[in-house]
């Protein structure tokens, strides 16, 4: 069917594609300008590569796994899994147009593969490397394992959030009779007809439901430990949480959750938190699992797993605002197929220097969430963040690419550590009425005047804004950066010679 917002969006995505794409280099192009060590060759990785590439820098991407591990997460999941925000929200690089509102695995992955051809990454990408350790040599430069590789004027850390998967042992698993998976692991496995079970409420329980439905399960019960944010999947609603500058709960946050309870989750309120503020944790986003228990296909239990058994689980059913471990009711959840929604085990950014884990400095407390302070070379882009609303791989990424490009060329953009330490600072009193950390959670729109702030307060970034938040005039500035560089040579010189006439 015909949809007039469908096509408006296309035109929009396309006019943003012409306008705002980096344009590939021609094969074999020599690019002279400072070369970025890229880790990860998963969506955040590739979209920097790109952006990069587009703008002249020269790159080499590392990726622990092969190629069939291009893409990062969205290569290891499920077939049956998708994009649960909005894709006018995950458009992490102008050139990706979408054809619906909420693209496949499938889909996203063809995305990441037609930008990996575009910019020419073959050719710089290296498989199978998994990097343990990188350091700087006399001169300044990058080192990545072993000389090797060549030496790098900056590193991209594009690891993600999302490594192997937890699967953990639980009392009495072995005498369970049916079938234990983790929600990542579903390729191939039949629900169909079966009672299924999910341990987790977060978002890797979204992944398991989209498995469940597709499967066609007779009966679906969710097992939590405890109440979580739900919300719509709605690009509207999303965008207007996402919209809170302030990145934590406020005064007025009782509204958004007032609405969200009355009109949401209207009679099942009761699975709604009410000691949690929406403003504090990544929210779940789905109105699938309200439609399933509506309908009597689903079951959201709050409680703590007692121990499995040969045909499901012993669960302590626990009231409202009863904490973990709290009384509770025993109940016996009968099971076919457990589906282990536990998330995945966080990869390590230990291969950097020591000292970016020094405290009260240690990630994510870092310049932008994203730079360690001792290194305004280094940026850790989707590596660190903890719990957010709104998106991990939309405008943000080529922004924060372009940030740390910015500080390669033109040194007197370049922050010092004291000076990246008292922004950070500052975050923390703006925020230090946050029921979390400064850093633990953050809203996109919170993201955006981070950037604006840290373009503005520095002069010698003005010329740099255009590139910055929209990689436009990268030339521009690039020539006022040349003659900047020969009036510093000539002042140089003057108080060389000053010295010398002394």
């Amino acid at each position: 069917m015909w949809n007039p917002f469908l096509l408006i969006y296309q035109i929009l995505q396309h006019a943003i594609s012409r306008i705002l794409s980096p344009t590939p280099p021609p094969p074999r192009a020599k690019l002279s300008r400072p070369r970025i060590a890229i880790i990860g060759a998963g969506l955040t990785g590739i979209s920097s590569a790109a952006h990069c590439v587009g703008h002249g820098f020269d790159v080499t991407v590392f990726e622990a796994g092969g190629r069939d591990e291009l893409g990062g997460i969205w290569s290891r999941v499920n077939k049956t899994s998708g994009l649960q925000i909005h894709s006018l929200m995950y458009r992490f690089h102008p050139r990706v147009q979408w054809k619906g509102g909420y693209p496949s695995r499938q889909q996203i992955l063809d995305a990441i593969e037609d930008l990996y051809k575009a910019y020419l990454l073959e050719d710089k990408t290296q498989f199978h490397t998994r990097i343990d350790r990188v350091w700087k040599d006399k001169n300044g430069k990058w080192i990545l394992n072993t000389e090797g590789y060549g030496k790098f004027d900056g590193i991209i850390a594009a690891i993600g959030t999302c490594g192997e998967p937890k699967m953990p042992h639980m009392p009495g698993q072995e005498t369970f009779r049916g079938e234990i998976h983790h929600s990542s692991k579903l390729d191939g496995k039949d629900a169909k007809g079966k009672k299924v079970v999910i341990i987790g409420g977060g978002a890797s329980a979204v992944e398991a439901l989209e498995f469940v439905t597709a499967g066609q399960a007779e009966k679906t019960t969710i097992l939590a430990r405890s109440d979580k944010w739900i919300i719509p999947r709605n690009a509207i609603v999303d965008m207007l949480l996402a919209m809170n500058i302030f990145g934590q709960e406020i005064y007025l946050s009782w509204i958004p959750e007032f609405l969200l309870r009355r009109f949401f989750y209207r009679e099942l309120a009761d699975l709604a938190p009410s000691h949690q503020g929406i403003f504090t944790e990544t929210p779940m986003v789905n109105s699938e699992v309200f439609q399933k228990i509506r309908d009597g296909s689903a079951e959201w239990l709050r409680g703590d797993i007692e121990h499995f058994t040969e045909t499901g689980i012993a669960f302590n059913k626990r009231g409202k605002n009863v904490p973990k471990g709290g009384p509770g009711k025993s109940i016996h959840v009968e099971a076919d197929m457990i589906i282990m929604a536990t998330g995945y085990k966080r990869p390590k950014l230990d291969f950097l220097p020591s000292n970016c884990f020094d405290e009260p400095y240690d990630p994510p407390n870092w310049y932008l969430q994203t730079f360690p302070p001792p290194y305004p070379s280094i940026s850790c882009i989707n590596s660190t963040y903890v719990n957010a609303i709104g998106t991990v791989g939309s405008y943000h990424i080529g922004i924060y690419t372009r940030i740390l490009l910015m500080f390669l060329v033109d040194p007197l953009t370049c922050p010092q550590e004291w000076l990246m330490k008292r922004w950070i600072d500052m975050t923390r009193f703006f925020k230090s009425r946050s029921p979390t950390p400064a850093f633990d959670f953050f809203t996109y729109t919170e993201l955006l005047w981070w950037y604006f702030f840290c373009v503005a307060i520095n002069p010698f970034r003005w010329k740099w804004a255009l590139f910055v938040f929209f990689g436009i005039g990268v030339g521009m500035p690039l020539s006022i950066v040349h003659r900047e560089d020969r009036v510093r040579e000539f002042m140089e010189r003057n108080e060389g010679s000053r010295r010398k006439a002394k």
